[in-house]
């Protein structure tokens, strides 16, 4: 009896030991499951940027992922600067230009021959079936006047090949902002709703007052209409062309960094706008310290260097600018120019702010086409 009773005590005992185990090797297997997926389903997001940025307009690392290469955007470049070539890098980023697609460009100022040239976009344009966009610019010259930036346009041979839409020649629309510490709102061209898509074709060059322009002035002060460009330019202070470049209105010297953070955000207002269906490629030729707006530029002193692309506009600027001061200067190649125009204008804060808004990332993997 006494022997049956310690049996059945052991077997219970046993049998509860089993359970309890079972318990906790289920709870445990289930918990791995749910972690592996979700690590799987962070993982796939950061493989496959693309996604996450056309969802949300950018993309932040998750914590499985950060340390990998992975996460970081791919700007791919190229030394060759071709028509060839353009379409080349636009198919390397992995994503086709569906619907009404906008080829955002500058057709540059009246007197101006450094812009990027018809011969050389037709391809890219062609293969999208783009249209040219562009609008008015607010400082006088040949291109505020939508009549005088018409006949800019055709003297320098865009209406004869491509569709141009100046967006703003009928007036502009506000569209929202992410991030509002000096602008409530973005002023665009009226037109910006008739697309689907934007290719960001920039020319990366110096700029007078930015510093250098690429890809993020590019959707920031190329798509604003005239009124917006004085919104920008005064970090919020007057819509009014006129007034914007007064003392009292224009962001600039010790408030030179106001009128950065309001490009960067109204660039990140622009990608949001498209839901992140933008692509973004920097042409790194006829490098000036003067931008494509001025009518009487400076002589390039540094030698063309190729073209860069990404779907991240922050990763794309930010691989151009370490490209140039990086590069070992020698006499008929000289970068000290251009870098003392960045410096002077600390135009590379452009994408530190751009980064810490959300809109993209300064950390990125460069992959040569040409290897």
């Amino acid at each position: 009896m006494l022997l049956t009773f310690r049996t059945f005590v052991t077997t219970n005992y046993i049998f509860d030991t089993m359970k309890r185990n079972f318990l906790l090797f289920s709870m445990l297997m289930f918990a791995l499951i749910v972690c592996g997926q979700q690590q799987s389903q962070c993982c796939d997001q950061q493989k496959d940027c693309r996604m996450q940025q056309a969802k949300c307009g950018h993309h932040r690392q998750c914590g499985h992922c950060k340390n990998d290469s992975a996460a970081k955007p791919k700007v791919y470049f190229t030394k060759d600067i071709t028509p060839e070539s353009l379409v080349k890098i636009y198919e390397a980023l992995g994503v086709k230009a569906t619907g009404r697609v906008a080829v955002k460009i500058s057709t540059g100022e009246g007197g101006n021959t450094h812009y990027l040239k018809p011969t050389l976009i037709r391809q890219l344009v062609e293969k999208v079936n783009g249209t040219i966009v562009e609008c008015c610019t607010a400082y006088g010259g040949t291109r505020q006047d939508p009549k005088k930036h018409w006949e800019t346009i055709h003297d320098h041979g865009f209406d004869s090949i491509f569709a141009v839409d100046l967006m703003d020649e009928y007036g502009d629309i506000r569209i929202p902002m992410q991030d509002q510490r000096h602008l409530k709102y973005d002023i665009v061209g009226s037109h910006l709703p008739n697309y689907d898509f934007m290719v960001n074709l920039a020319h990366f060059k110096g700029h007078a007052m930015g510093g250098f322009g690429g890809v993020l002035k590019n959707a920031s002060i190329g798509v604003a209409s005239t009124a917006g460009k004085a919104y920008i330019h005064s970090a919020g202070k007057t819509t009014d062309a006129k007034l914007a470049w007064g003392p009292e209105y224009l962001a600039a010297g010790k408030t030179q960094d106001l009128f950065l953070e309001s490009m960067a955000a109204a660039a990140q207002a622009v990608h949001t706008y498209f839901r992140g269906k933008v692509v973004y490629i920097n042409v790194m030729n006829n490098m000036s310290v003067d931008c494509d707006c001025d009518g009487h530029p400076a002589k390039p002193e540094l030698l063309d260097m190729g073209i860069m692309a990404s779907l991240d506009p922050v990763a794309v600027d930010q691989a151009c600018l370490d490209k140039v001061f990086n590069h070992q200067g020698r006499t008929g190649d000289d970068n000290k120019p251009l870098i003392e125009r960045i410096n002077r204008q600390h135009g590379t804060y452009i994408t530190d702010y751009a980064e810490q808004i959300g809109l993209g990332s300064k950390t990125y993997e460069l992959v040569n086409l040409d290897k």
